[in-house]
């Protein structure tokens, strides 16, 4: 079956599916985005998702292409179409098509587009049980990291530092030697006196909102969470290390540089947290 996608305002087979050539999104990067989990045919945290992109919009001085029920019914919609129960959905908002100015244009609609693939969850459950690999890489991206925007450029480049090296994941690290997140993860440590311990919200990363479930179970297994930074030498004597992301659940790190995380294999606390983030998911 052919898998369809939502184009500004219209259903059309991926395949016919296009923008603008001069679409701000493909000429400026000028454009924010999500990615929502599906699971059993349900939109997992769908209302936090949609929180943080009319905030990613709102800090882009960008109008919304529609309000938020009328988004509602082309998820659910595009869900239909593609016949899917356990997927992404994918979402993205642009300024628009306009003459190719830096400036924004006084008059432009919103692009919106919305696509939506299979994803096999059964597969991230396998992963966590072994674990995966990350490497280091410098952050080298804007200040205002806060921001789901499509312009991504430097994830790509840690990502594929990272693949290039046999990891799984980019550890971003600032320049004061501080772990900040992952390329497309919220990084966390668990300390040796099990704390754990994640970046600030306040300190220039994503809000992930995968990040937000998996520290709110934390929270309700009693498990004590410190909002800081902590350095890379830190995370290398870690009781344990793991990623947050809604492809990746809470995934063990076992190996950070080429050095074993704890005794290199998953701990206790990842493995507990991402039992109970699938539990979530599929109760949700």
């Amino acid at each position: 079956m052919s898998r369809i996608a939502y184009v500004n305002g219209a259903y059309l087979p991926l395949q016919y599916a296009a923008v603008h050539i001069e679409d701000r999104g493909y000429q400026f990067a000028d454009g924010v985005y999500e990615v929502v989990a599906i699971r059993h045919g349900r939109l997992i945290d769908l209302e936090p998702h949609l929180d943080r992109l009319w905030r990613s919009m709102a800090e882009l001085h960008m109008a919304a292409p529609m309000d938020r029920g009328a988004m509602k019914v082309v998820y659910r919609e595009v869900m239909r179409r593609n016949r899917v129960k356990d997927a992404l959905l994918y979402v993205q908002v642009t300024r628009g098509v306009a003459k190719r100015d830096h400036g924004f244009p006084a008059a432009a609609l919103p692009g919106f587009v919305v696509t939506c693939r299979r994803f096999d969850f059964g597969t991230v459950a396998a992963r966590a049980k072994t674990g995966i690999k990350a490497v280091s890489q410098p952050d080298i991206r804007w200040g205002r990291c806060d921001i789901k925007s499509t312009s991504l450029l430097p994830n790509v480049l840690a990502k594929q530092a990272a693949k290039d090296a046999g990891g799984f994941e980019a550890v971003l690290v600032d320049a004061d030697g501080k772990v900040t997140e992952g390329s497309s993860t919220n990084i966390w440590m668990v300390t040796k006196d099990g704390r754990l311990v994640t970046r600030s919200l306040e300190d220039n990363i994503l809000p992930g909102i995968t990040r937000a479930a998996v520290r709110e179970i934390a929270e309700g297994f009693q498990m004590p969470v410190e909002d800081r930074a902590f350095s890379l030498d830190e995370a290398y004597g870690a009781a344990e290390l793991f990623l947050t992301s809604t492809t990746s659940g809470a995934m063990p790190v076992v190996m950070l540089d080429g050095k074993k995380i704890g005794d290199g294999t998953p701990g206790p606390v990842a493995t507990r947290l991402m039992a109970a983030y699938m539990d979530f998911m599929d109760r949700a």
